[in-house]
């Protein structure tokens, strides 16, 4: 079978040697990362948010993904330590002057620059195309290069000139070892944050408990000094404690509220046809011989 016509086969044609291993194009895979969203694998379109991890999402994607996560995704591997908006930060980029987007010719008889990216650094002009380490601040959300925050060392934002510190710095779309320690970054900050609103709800369960001691203890002050004065009716105040205070002044109050209620027929400030108006006047009531017997409905009689 074969070699008919005089043909003869080759050695790499009749052996079969090793498979060679497929190597995955360097171009292909930094466009992936910086100019397709990592969720949706759709191109990245503004507004654009990042993870504590460093990687790019299009914010309506990661919406969609916390509405629904049930839903069957390829990429959701990428996005499980997302577990609200509060894990992603909105980033604040500068476009790039060179980048035509949708402008640029479809023709195909023009030199179109693959690596050319969407957005720069606005402080040394590097573009954002994966070939330049990139990073961004977690307190305001600016992108910068990482050779503009070495040359240029401060402590205020180079863009919006907010304060940040060097723990506020995460890397873009960094290698296996910078994610696994920006990982462990993030799981120390949850910890942190879990412990300090555990110490904030106790010490709200125990911040009522103290405003009710400091309301009883200036009527123990009182009791005492009575108690120096009067003797026998001091002691008795003393020796209520502070609950028993506490509860009498209450009583005292509610006393003084049924006091102040008074009847309006006993006000002399309110004329007689407005007294007239309620059932307590004297033109309301019926005597005997007005009453009936008998009441089927609405029974107006005293």
């Amino acid at each position: 079978m074969g070699c008919d016509g005089g043909t003869i086969p080759k050695r790499h044609e009749l052996v079969k040697g090793p498979k060679k291993v497929e190597k995955v194009d360097k171009n292909a895979e930094l466009a992936a990362k910086w100019k397709y969203c990592a969720l949706s694998q759709e191109k990245l379109r503004r507004p654009i948010v990042a993870c504590e991890l460093g990687r790019l999402y299009n914010k309506d994607a990661v919406i969609e993904y916390l509405l629904d996560k049930s839903a069957q995704r390829p990429n959701s591997e990428v996005v499980t330590h997302i577990r609200g908006i509060k894990d992603i930060k909105e980033l604040n980029l500068t476009d790039n002057p060179e980048w035509e987007g949708e402008r640029r010719n479809a023709k195909g008889d023009r030199y179109e620059d693959i690596h050319c990216g969407m957005f720069i650094c606005p402080v040394v002009g590097l573009e954002m195309n994966g070939k330049h380490r990139f990073c961004y601040l977690q307190t305001c959300g600016c992108v910068f290069s990482d050779r503009a925050l070495k040359e240029v060392k401060t402590e205020i934002c180079h863009k919006c000139g907010d304060p940040f510190q060097d723990e506020d710095i995460v890397v873009l779309n960094g290698t296996k070892e910078e994610v696994e320690k920006l990982s462990e970054k993030m799981e120390e900050k949850r910890v942190k944050a879990k412990k300090s609103k555990k110490k904030k709800s106790a010490q709200s369960v125990f911040a009522p408990l103290d405003s009710q001691d400091e309301r009883c203890s200036p009527q123990l002050n009182m009791g005492e000094s009575s108690s120096l004065q009067n003797g026998t009716a001091g002691s008795k105040l003393a020796v209520a404690g502070p609950s028993g205070l506490c509860g009498s002044s209450k009583d005292t109050q509610s006393s003084e509220a049924t006091t102040k209620k008074r009847s309006i027929q006993d006000m002399e400030e309110k004329s007689e046809a407005f007294k007239s108006l309620f059932t307590s006047h004297s033109s309301a009531k019926r005597t005997k011989e007005q009453m009936s017997n008998w009441v089927t409905h609405t029974p107006y009689h005293f």
